[in-house]
């Protein structure tokens, strides 16, 4: 996404909630301090986050400087927060406008707190990314290792329960349902956790387990426990899960096509 493509979405947003804070005038406060006081999403995001952290440990304040010394040292942040965004406006059929998911929807929240987290670790500020992370968990009930590395265009779909490694890889474009675990198989070190490579779509409930890759564009039926390597353009379903057979689509991520994972489902064993 540019630059203009940026503002663009900021102005839409900003669009979308001076409206609503005329049609809700009980949230036009709440509104005014989280949006519209601010000239840019970036400042914005770290306002509504700190807010969100907030603790007697952290006060927001201090956690507002955090996240705006990460927003300014890493400008990718705020590209991935953008691309995040519209992710979530094109995949949920829940989400009406782009200002929805940034005020409401704990998904997106909670990666991007977690992108925040991952910039400090990266930084060598392993004490404080792990504060965040503890956080993060406690508010959002997502329990992501700051080392784990994700790309961007990234949906987490209602998002309570989600958990993921500390050496686990998420590619771009990738859509994740809520109690998904990314994880490893014991006590293991070292690299331990699973590689999902672009366009994959994890169905609810489901467990990836271990050092193993979800080729790109694979479907993960809600539910199964997946122990070996699955190539790209895949349907696997079960316990322990199997491919069943090809994708539904070239884009199962960015397509959210569930019904085809129940169907499937419901033909097993």
């Amino acid at each position: 996404m540019t630059a203009h493509e940026g503002d663009a979405l900021w102005r839409e947003i900003r669009t979308g909630v001076a409206t609503q804070a005329e049609l809700e005038p009980i949230l036009a406060s709440f509104l005014h301090a989280t949006i519209l006081n601010h000239a840019t999403l970036e400042q914005a995001l770290s306002f509504h986050l700190a807010n969100k952290l907030d603790s007697p440990v952290a006060p927001a304040l201090l956690i507002r400087e955090v996240i705006d010394e990460a927003l300014t040292a890493d400008p990718a942040i705020g590209k991935a927060a953008r691309a995040d965004l519209s992710a979530v406006f094109q995949r949920d059929s829940a989400c009406k406008s782009l200002y929805e998911p940034f005020l409401y929807f704990k998904g997106y929240h909670a990666l991007q707190a977690y992108r925040v987290a991952h910039w400090l670790w990266l930084e060598g500020r392993r004490s404080l990314a792990l504060f965040l992370q503890h956080r993060i968990s406690v508010v959002f009930s997502v329990d992501i290792h700051p080392a784990a590395a994700l790309g961007q265009g990234i949906l987490l779909d209602h998002a309570t329960g989600i958990v993921i490694g500390e050496t686990a890889v998420v590619e771009d474009n990738v859509s994740i349902m809520q109690s998904v675990t990314l994880g490893g198989t014991g006590k293991e070190t070292g690299d331990r956790h699973p590689k999902v490579r672009e366009g994959v779509l994890i169905g609810a409930g489901s467990k990836v387990l271990g050092n193993i890759e979800i080729g790109r564009c694979t479907q993960v039926a809600s539910g199964s426990v997946v122990l070996k390597s699955v190539p790209e353009k895949k349907l696997v379903a079960g316990v322990p899960a199997r491919v069943i057979c090809d994708a539904s689509c070239e884009q199962p991520a960015l397509s959210m096509d569930q019904c085809a994972l129940t169907q499937v489902e419901r033909q097993l064993p």
